[in-house]
């Protein structure tokens, strides 16, 4: 059995069939099928059923596929291992962050980070909290900075800091410099422009306004981070993001509140028992470092 042979197995069945799988491995489908054959001859089952119009995998095939993911995503991570430098000269890193901290950690990392070890190479994606779990198991990705709350067992959560989510309002809105803190009664009576429902944020700021008895009067729903601080920037309405989002740069400024702020874990993650690079061990030692003072507002993100 060869490499070639997982390979295959696996393209045909992600793609549902011989035809659209040997058109992306660039290989005739009477080769794919012959390849395929010789497998089910080695290991003595059926890896999958033909008699269908879609080609389906077996129970055995199930099985069988699973393992062979396992085995690549391994073999990857040694050939990373074997050219993974200690001394950090060279290197590479594949980072995830979710939207609402990118918009206000990618930026002070990405140059302190740099600065320190300016040969490697960084991949940023900006990514859901779905995806990034995807991307970890599948070891498309390196480390990740995301929630606390991960689904798959497979996937280290290493505490980094807690966030705090603040009630920010633009320069256009009337309470915009008002130091009176917020009952959750006027907070009730604000317009507000949210992120849409597909964001975890968004459900961090539905349970908090469930918990203080508020139906919020949501005006405005945005499916991007970028875009919702604009619209608050130039809007009278108000929003829930992280506070260190809310700068007199951005002209945004969080109000104060009579209650407790809605609060959540900020987590590392990275898919455990895997191979980490001395670059992604030199990410977390920085984040670690960096934001732990977030909790108590001591860190600096300058």
């Amino acid at each position: 059995m060869l490499l070639r042979h997982l390979r295959y197995l696996l393209a045909v069945a992600d793609h549902g069939g011989f035809t659209r799988a040997a058109e992306v491995l660039h290989v005739s489908q009477p080769t794919l099928s012959q390849q395929i054959r010789q497998l089910e001859d080695s290991l003595g089952v059926t890896l999958f059923d033909r008699t269908s119009r879609t080609v389906k995998p077996t129970d055995a095939g199930l099985a069988y596929i699973e393992c062979a993911r396992r085995v690549l995503v391994e073999l990857a991570a040694g050939r990373r291992a074997l050219h993974d430098v200690k001394d950090l000269s060279r290197g590479s890193l594949r980072l995830a962050i979710t939207p609402t901290f990118m918009a206000y950690l990618v930026g002070p990392l990405v140059r302190d980070y740099t600065a320190r070890f300016p040969n490697i190479h960084l991949d940023i994606f900006e990514l859901s909290m779905g995806d990034i779990e995807m991307g970890l198991a599948d070891d498309s990705l390196d480390i990740a900075i995301a929630f606390d709350q991960v689904r798959n067992p497979d996937i280290e959560c290493i505490p980094a800091f807690v966030e705090t989510l603040g009630l920010m309002v633009g320069r256009d809105h009337p309470l915009y410099d008002s130091p009176i803190p917020l009952t959750a009664t006027q907070v009730a009576e604000l317009d507000f422009a949210l992120l849409t429902a597909d964001f975890a944020t968004r459900t961090c700021i539905d349970g908090y306004f469930a918990r203080a008895g508020i139906t919020p009067k949501v005006m405005i729903e945005v499916n991007s981070v970028t875009t919702l601080l604009e619209v608050i920037r130039h809007t009278p309405v108000a929003t829930l993001l992280p506070e260190p989002i809310a700068t007199r740069d951005r002209a945004l400024h969080t109000l104060t509140l009579t209650d407790p702020a809605p609060q959540r874990g900020a987590s590392l993650l990275r898919r455990k028992n895997n191979y980490h690079s001395a670059a992604s061990g030199a990410f977390m030692a920085l984040v670690l470092g960096q934001l732990a003072g977030l909790d108590t507002g001591t860190a600096s993100l300058a």
